[in-house]
């Protein structure tokens, strides 16, 4: 058992400063140029068709915002990947391109083929992620725990839940449940482990001093799966630093499956042209690449990320913090702007920011918007109230931007 003398939970100022060190390269612009053409190229398969239930429900989610947790959007894009296997089966295609009746059809036959091999190595290697990185973290907690007949026990608890969760699985399979289903279901059971062990953190009383003592879980444990998913915990950071391009990333492979679900549909009304199968192949080779680059860079970034760190690193983190910040007043009624001119594109924009004094029910509103050359203005972030907040944004296009900070609503307070 892993000693946690001194130790406590990695905090978000640590995982800011040690994602420092881990920049993820940007995006090829491609993503977002390729995600709008076969958005477009979906749209039009639709004009003259009207859309079923089931194919408004996909325009609408590879139309909405992707998912904010990191780990939410691994599955989301486990789930279309599998969604497209589905369709790339070849029991699933068109009856056209089962025969191949034509030399056209049998073209296109052979590069589905090529566009399956691609998702199936994507698929591999994100379920490989997927497993290792639970057993990582597993066994990384288990380190903590008692190496005696408790932690034992507590490892065949284990077995016996993620059976049982296999088992729901294997029922819904064996009763055609769909891939949606599936992974819903997946999403559920994964979101009732965390649930539990952030039961077992908050756990008060003598229920606590049982799991402490007769189980053996250290309080710097429990002090850890409490917070570190809290909406505005350690995980956050990770979500402001790494969530855009996969986000990018969920919506691309959304509108890739949203394809292919209303083309097989319509097949037999309008073949694909030469320009549409050209943009499917390239939208497919950068969405597999640039994906699987994504895994590889979050595995190395994950499995060098520490559980706990030492009271003393907290505060080091502290005092520099405090160095390289400095306090504005923002008088009531009024507004504080930082311009900023960006000269190359995929740049960052971060900001760090909390009220100093006040109440505790104090708050201050915060918006980002963006300027182009030609004078127009898109808000980039939306306006919401923070007693403080942290975060970063990765410019796409180069202009001017302007953060602000609003108490034009107050009449009393400045912040």
């Amino acid at each position: 058992m892993a000693s946690t003398e001194g130790l406590m939970p990695i905090t978000r100022d640590f995982l800011a400063k040690y994602y420092d060190k881990y920049p993820f390269a940007p995006l090829s612009q491609d993503v977002s140029r390729l995600t709008d053409e076969i958005h477009s190229m979906a749209s039009d398969l639709y004009k003259d068709s009207p859309l079923t239930r089931g194919e408004s429900s996909l325009v609408l989610e590879a139309e909405s915002h992707p998912p904010h947790k990191v780990d939410e959007n691994l599955w989301k894009n486990r789930e279309q990947i599998e969604e497209i296997l589905f369709l790339l089966e070849g029991s699933n295609r068109p009856p056209a391109l089962q025969s191949q009746s034509t030399a056209e059809d049998a073209e296109l036959v052979s590069v589905l083929g090529r566009l399956g091999e691609k998702f199936r190595s994507t698929l591999k290697s994100l379920e490989t992620f997927q497993s290792k990185n639970s057993e990582f973290v597993f066994n990384t907690v288990m380190t903590y725990m008692p190496q005696d007949f408790r932690g034992t026990l507590i490892r065949q608890q284990r077995e016996r839940s993620e059976r049982n969760k296999q088992a729901e699985v294997d029922a819904l399979i064996n009763s055609d449940g769909s891939i949606r289903d599936r992974h819903a279901l997946l999403w559920n059971q994964q979101m009732e482990r965390r649930r539990q062990l952030a039961q077992l953190g908050s756990a008060t009383g003598v229920y606590k001093t049982l799991v402490k003592y007769l189980v053996g879980v250290p309080q710097v444990l429990l002090d850890f799966v409490q917070k570190i998913n809290d909406d505005d915990g350690p995980m956050e950071e990770q979500r402001q630093r790494y969530g855009p391009p996969l986000y990018s990333l969920t919506k691309m492979v959304l509108n890739i499956q949203l394809f292919f679900s209303l083309l097989w549909r319509r097949f037999e009304a309008g073949k694909l042209s030469r320009n549409q199968i050209t943009v499917l192949e390239e939208a497919v080779d950068v969405y597999t690449s640039e994906f699987q680059r994504f895994i590889k860079f979050i595995r190395d970034v994950f499995a060098n990320s520490p559980f706990f760190i030492t009271a003393e690193e907290a505060g080091a983190l502290e005092a520099r913090k405090s160095d390289e910040y400095k306090e504005v007043t923002v008088p009531a009624g009024k507004t504080h702007e930082v311009a900023l001119t960006v000269d190359a594109i995929n740049s960052y924009i971060a900001w760090d920011f909390s009220l100093t004094q006040g109440r505790v029910d104090m708050d201050i509103g915060f918006s980002m918007e963006y300027t182009n050359p030609s004078g127009q203005k898109t808000q980039i972030l939306p306006y919401r109230r923070y007693g403080a907040d942290q975060g970063n944004f990765c410019t796409i296009p180069c202009g001017n931007y302007k953060l602000i900070w609003d108490n034009s609503y107050s009449t009393f307070f400045k912040k």
